[in-house]
């Protein structure tokens, strides 16, 4: 009788059947995902600027009510007794004359805190994270969303920057017709400081959202190596904020 040589067990076939599903797979997220996040000062500046900016507002638009001796100059607008005899813009001279100027840049002024609102708005609806002015805790805002929220502030910014610098300019070309009356020391801290804060902090401004547009645009187009791209390179705590919406976001798929 022939013995038969015993052979080690064959391995079972694979199970074909389509009654098993296959282990999730996540989907893959970008690397770098853009997101804005507003600097501490722009914030500082947006609380500190809207209620000065409607104060300054209403005072122009209710003149000459407003105006000393006016039934609502006491107590709101005692202040501009004192200023409108440093700049005649927002005195009587001007007034009396029909200068237009200043309500024409008050109006503008309406729009712009209107526009700063809607942009504190979105940021507060559709933002991710806490209201704190610490870097690692700031609140911040991605997709469409802060693409429309990063395009007002950089709008609003230059409209700011722009509209002071021009009233500054009317003043040069018109012989320093409304502030040339006042001495040097007093032009300097009663209108030159005062109003040099709405061309310093905006430009600021342009400068912080312009880079993240620019830095939004680079990462949409896949730009990382271009001298724009380079000059507004995320910072370490944008790219771990990143990363962290990224890991958010990301959903578990099943194969088809």
């Amino acid at each position: 009788m022939v013995a038969t040589r015993n052979h080690p067990t064959s391995f079972p076939p694979p199970d074909l059947s389509p009654s098993k599903a296959s282990a999730p797979r996540v989907k893959s997220s970008p690397t770098h995902q853009w997101t804005h996040t507003p600097k501490a000062l722009t914030l500082l500046w947006l609380i500190v600027s809207l209620p000065l900016v409607a104060w300054d507002s209403g005072y122009v638009v209710l003149r000459p009510h407003s105006m000393p001796g006016g039934k609502w100059h006491r107590p709101v607008f005692t202040p501009y007794a004192l200023y409108g005899t440093v700049d005649y813009m927002y005195g009587w001279p001007a007034y009396e004359s029909g200068n237009g100027f200043t309500l024409a840049q008050g109006s503008l002024n309406v729009l712009e805190s209107i526009g700063y609102i809607g942009y504190l708005y979105i940021f507060w609806m559709h933002g991710e994270g806490q209201w704190a002015l610490a870097k690692g805790q700031r609140r911040s805002i991605g997709g469409g969303w802060g693409g429309l929220a990063c395009l007002l502030g950089f709008s609003l910014s230059l409209l700011t920057f722009s509209k002071t610098v021009l009233y500054a300019l009317n003043e040069h070309f018109s012989d320093y017709r409304y502030i040339g009356h006042n001495s040097f020391s007093r032009l300097v801290f009663l209108w030159v400081i005062p109003n040099g804060a709405w061309i310093i902090l905006p430009a600021y401004m342009i400068y912080a959202f312009g880079t993240d547009v620019l830095q939004g645009l680079s990462i949409a187009g896949g730009d990382y190596t271009s001298k724009p791209a380079r000059a507004t390179k995320p910072s370490k705590y944008e790219i771990q904020k990143t990363a962290t919406v990224a890991s958010k976001r990301s959903t578990p798929t099943k194969d088809d």
